[in-house]
């Protein structure tokens, strides 16, 4: 093997990676994530067996009593955030629902299940006051109305931080807590891009972890 050959050998075997490595680094701390607004909200395993906010990236909605008035956002919801994104692997949607709703709740599963995959879609049901209480956990600067609902569609990342805008400009002191549901504009525009970072965030510490085993 000429001493050409063995340059581009050992170039290969160890500046290649080492040059990656660097432009991950930069690349993890140049990259516009997206704020985290409140720290450690309430974790919906706290009311369920089966579903917990930790090590995913949730979608989290407050269904509220009066489902049928509701509907319609969560057509719109699922369009828009979870036909797109449920295929990731640590991706779910979770639905706060009060007791007592279930045979509602069990309509509307049917209604968007017709033409869509509802295997990401969790439905907890819970005590009134255990929603109150998970919703609080939030810290937004709004409350849920008198049937325990919200129109908004937060998201919750990996570690159960509420993630979400400080220099939005269409809210009150910039902060966006939460997405409207009740807008396609709002979802498809805002809470589209922002679900994207934040997979997007996940994906390169993913790949700087690898690149640090590798190395």
């Amino acid at each position: 093997m000429s001493k050409k050959q063995k340059f581009i050998v050992l170039f290969a075997l160890f500046i290649v990676p080492l040059l990656f490595y660097i432009f991950l680094s930069m690349g993890i701390n140049n990259f516009a994530k997206l704020p985290v607004l409140t720290e450690h909200v309430a974790d919906v395993a706290s009311v369920s067996q089966k579903t917990q906010f930790n090590r995913k990236i949730s979608i989290v909605t407050f269904l509220g009593k009066d489902v049928e008035a509701v509907k319609g956002e969560y057509f719109n919801l699922n369009e828009k955030i979870y036909k797109p994104f449920y295929g990731f692997k640590d991706f779910q949607m979770v639905v706060i629902a009060v007791k007592g709703t279930e045979k509602e709740v069990e309509k509307l599963q049917k209604q968007i299940g017709a033409f869509t995959n509802m295997i990401k879609w969790n439905f907890v049901f819970t005590e009134e006051e255990l929603v109150k209480a998970m919703y609080d956990s939030f810290n937004t600067n709004q409350s849920l109305d008198v049937n325990l609902h919200s129109s908004k569609a937060f998201i919750v990342d990996k570690d159960i931080c509420l993630r979400g805008r400080k220099d939005d400009k269409d809210s009150a002191n910039g902060i966006l807590y939460g997405y409207d549901m009740t807008s396609v504009a709002e979802l498809n525009d805002k809470m589209k891009d922002d679900v994207k970072v934040v997979l997007a965030e996940y994906r390169l510490a993913l790949k700087k972890n690898n690149a640090d085993r590798e190395i």
